[in-house]
């Protein structure tokens, strides 16, 4: 299954908390690895500086899971399942279709 998740970074104190907070938060990043059942299609850094995204593949979701837990101190996580898109064009038609069929 594959996940579109994307982050804020929690910049809600002063100017010397948030710097503490980022450089906490990149001394946590040194040191994490990726889930060896996760895929990492695409880790993207948002230009304006304030959070990423990330294309995401697992069958486990308690990878994504157990990544945010240890970033939940500095990012507020949005996590959606997604298909590719022309499945999910097929899935329309077929909503469609199934309208159609509704007298």
């Amino acid at each position: 299954m594959k996940y579109l998740v994307s982050w804020t970074y929690r910049l809600t104190g002063s100017a010397q908390e948030n710097e503490a907070s980022l450089r906490r938060g990149l001394a946590v990043y040194s040191k994490w690895t990726l889930p060896e059942t996760t895929t990492y299609h695409q880790f993207l850094a948002r230009l304006d500086g304030s959070g990423g995204a990330a294309v995401i593949e697992t069958d486990n979701p308690a990878d994504i899971t157990e990544t945010a837990g240890k970033f939940a101190f500095m990012l507020d996580y949005q996590v959606v399942p997604v298909v590719d898109i022309a499945d999910g064009i097929q899935a329309m038609i077929a909503g469609i279709d199934f309208l159609e069929s509704v007298p």
